[in-house]
């Protein structure tokens, strides 16, 4: 239960009407979602002012409102209207003041690739050990942290976070709400380019999720990563704890077996000890992101055994390096959550790692990369062209240069097919595929790949 004297505390608010006594039952910022009980909280977006459901709220059983606006609600009898200057800062206030209340310790991840699965591998070793809660989804912005971490209850123990942002200033918002005891970089990539404008502008807002670290937090950074390596040379108030594969790393890889299909097995050394460990799913790249909840779980004295069960539990997500089994043989890559040049050559060498029949690599538009986007489509074309693809597929207009750039680079033009849109493609693919053939589908969320994952799921 929440106390309305603690919401007034923390958003400082002002009661209009109701009980000071009251107690909500939880928090919802979606009116459609609102529960008997709950505080709503409406807040202003691109599309939508939430204070026009306000009253809808209240009648599908809300006993209280914030609001920064004059309102006029009918029949408000026994509802608790609560007056704050911004609503979305008092989201923020709110959650921040529970986290501290709560007080347990948050782990935070970012980085430009690999932080969703990070997350969720740091999530598993914990686990080993204690009563974890994190973010899931989309919940990873200055909206979905608050209200993920006013899902904390009683019995939890910690607080695993991934972070995002297109912009500068939105790490650092985000690390003032929750606060990181530990804070995690995967890596510097040109995700957000369009924005930012430069490598250098997005290594900096992804440092910001150590704005507000103090002597007892530690940040885990990809030392092998051109970026995030020149850290080690840095002054920091905070602890720093490097993680690679070169030797200067604290926790550093000394041997990887790509298993393709059935995973990645490594070695990685501490304290001059070796242990062995073993990823059950594909792509050689989650050495990294396994790297870091390594760290996380040494930093907070989870046995080696039991952060080696943590990792293996992963399995992964349906949308990212999912491995279908199709008939005839054939199988499927769906990697369709998202899209840029590390992701796709990370996708491309677990099509390379499996042996099986051809390998078909379906690449989409990878969008958000501005002026910086032929330069970036033509790199993945000069990719293909080592992988030991047998035919590519492109789908949208700047994918175009992904497939001139492997012609370029000697890809047989016979084998290339650059599509329009997902209808075209699939009727390709439909034309082509013959048994034993494995397809890596790969693009930007917003070319909506997933429509061919699910042609050739229910293809007969």
């Amino acid at each position: 239960m929440i106390h309305l004297r603690d919401i007034l505390v923390a958003a400082n608010g002002k009661l209009v009407t109701g009980d000071e006594n009251t107690e909500f039952k939880g928090i919802s910022i979606d009116s459609r979602r609102i529960k008997e009980g709950y505080l709503f909280i409406p807040i202003l977006g691109e599309r939508f002012d939430g204070h026009s459901f306000i009253e809808g709220a209240l009648k599908l059983g809300a006993i209280g409102t914030l609001t920064s606006q004059e309102i006029d609600i009918k029949n408000a009898s026994g509802k608790c209207i609560i007056m704050v200057e911004d609503t979305l800062k008092a989201l923020q206030d709110i959650s921040k003041y529970f986290l501290k209340k709560a007080n347990i310790p948050v782990v935070a991840v970012t980085g430009s690739t690999g932080k969703t699965t990070t997350k969720e591998l740091i999530y598993n070793v914990l686990s080993q050990k204690y009563n974890v809660l994190r973010n899931k989804g989309n919940f990873n912005n200055h909206i979905g942290l608050p209200l993920t971490l006013l899902k904390i209850e009683k019995g939890h123990e910690m607080v695993v976070a991934e972070m995002g942002m297109s912009n500068s200033g939105e790490i650092d918002v985000l690390a003032g709400i929750a606060t990181p005891e530990v804070g995690a970089i995967t890596n510097i990539g040109i995700c957000h380019i369009e924005n930012l404008g430069s490598k250098e502008a997005i290594f900096n807002a992804k440092m910001e999720i150590s704005n507000h670290m103090n002597e007892s937090s530690v940040l885990i950074l990809n030392g092998d990563d051109e970026y995030l390596s020149n850290m080690k040379n840095k002054n920091t108030i905070y602890k720093k704890v490097f993680v690679g594969m070169n030797g200067e790393n604290d926790i550093r890889v000394t041997k990887v077996n790509d298993l393709g299909y059935d995973g990645v097995e490594f070695l990685f050394t501490h304290n001059n000890d070796v242990h062995d460990v073993k990823l059950n799913v594909p792509g050689t790249h989650n050495v990294y992101n396994a790297l870091v909840a390594i760290a996380v779980g040494l930093n907070y004295n989870i046995p080696v055994q039991k952060i080696k069960e943590g990792l293996a539990s992963f399995v992964g997500d349906k949308m990212r390096l999912n491995i279908i089994d199709l008939k005839e043989g054939m199988k499927l890559i769906n990697d369709c959550y998202n899209a840029n040049p590390d992701s796709t050559e990370a996708a491309l060498n677990v099509l390379k790692g499996i042996d099986t029949g051809r390998k078909i690599a379906v690449l989409g538009d990878m969008l958000e990369l501005g002026d910086f986007s032929e330069a970036a489509h033509r790199e993945v074309g000069e990719m293909v062209v080592n992988k030991g693809i047998d035919i590519l597929i492109t789908v949208g207009i700047s994918s175009h240069d992904i497939a001139k750039a492997a012609i370029e680079g000697g890809f047989d033009k016979e084998k290339v097919f650059a599509t329009a849109d997902n209808m075209t493609a699939i009727n390709v693919l439909n034309n082509i595929m013959k048994a034993k053939d494995i397809v890596l589908i790969k693009g930007s969320r917003g070319m909506k790949m997933e429509e061919i994952v699910q042609y050739l799921q229910e293809r007969r």
